[in-house]
């Protein structure tokens, strides 16, 4: 087996251990901490027009649906409001008319999820512009059903341009912890491929003074990950920072 095919498999082998902790309870009660408070909201004809044109982002039509009546914060049956909607399909202009007219960034949805938090699963940094317009703005606080905060799904898949975006833009902690005991630094050397992406990534949480030695609950660092995985590069880059 190659190193890249060992890399692949041990990946898969962390992502199984991930899941298997979450369906264990490690962070129990994030999903369903909603469940009761709106799932059964009656949708106007408005407000499913509202939502299916956040979804589909038509923003005229977004606009047209808030003029006939449509409730800003009417929710669908996940409760996802028109705006997580417009963020999770990175439907940037549908977004832009919904911020205009005030919808909540930080509507958290049954699977605890808010605009602001999927935008670190899309990285758009396009995205991440128009929720930072919203007034109040993003709670970078809140935590998606993992425990973690926007940086660490952008992280893991390697978008260095939204993980440098936040975290010279927000106050979001460079160094949080989700419920895995992983970093936003851990995820990227953990779940990521070691290729120029996740690269990039660990130069800028570095550069944001990211602690290279922040280990996980087995004490391992980043740099035992990456020197066990094969990331030689990533390794060299946490040596350079001075990881041990």
């Amino acid at each position: 087996m190659g190193r890249g095919e060992a890399r692949a498999v041990r990946r898969r082998s962390l992502l199984l251990l991930a899941a298997g902790l979450i369906a264990a309870g490690c962070g129990a009660g994030r999903g369903t901490e909603r469940e009761g408070e709106g799932g059964g909201m009656d949708l106007s004809t408005a407000d499913e027009a509202l939502l299916g044109a956040a979804r589909d982002g038509d923003a005229e039509a977004v606009a047209d649906a808030l003029a006939d009546g449509a409730r800003i914060e009417a929710r669908d049956g996940e409760e996802r409001t028109a705006l997580l909607l417009a963020a999770d399909g990175d439907r940037v202009e549908a977004a832009r008319t919904l911020v205009g007219a005030g919808a909540d960034v930080n509507a958290v949805d049954r699977r605890s999820d808010t605009p602001f938090l999927v935008t670190g699963v899309t990285g758009s940094t396009e995205m991440l512009d128009v929720l930072l317009e919203a007034d109040p703005g993003p709670d970078t606080a809140l935590t998606n059903r993992f425990g973690g905060t926007a940086v660490i799904p952008a992280c893991e898949r390697g978008h260095a341009d939204y993980v440098r975006e936040v975290l010279r833009r927000t106050d979001v902690d460079v160094d949080h912890v989700n419920d895995l005991g992983w970093t936003g630094l851990l995820e990227a050397v953990i779940l990521g491929d070691g290729g120029p992406d996740h690269q990039e990534v660990v130069r800028v949480l570095l550069d944001a003074g990211a602690d290279p030695d922040l280990a996980d609950r087995d004490g391992t660092t980043p740099l035992d990950h990456a020197e066990s995985s094969g990331a030689d590069e990533i390794a060299r880059i946490l040596r350079d920072a001075g990881a041990k």
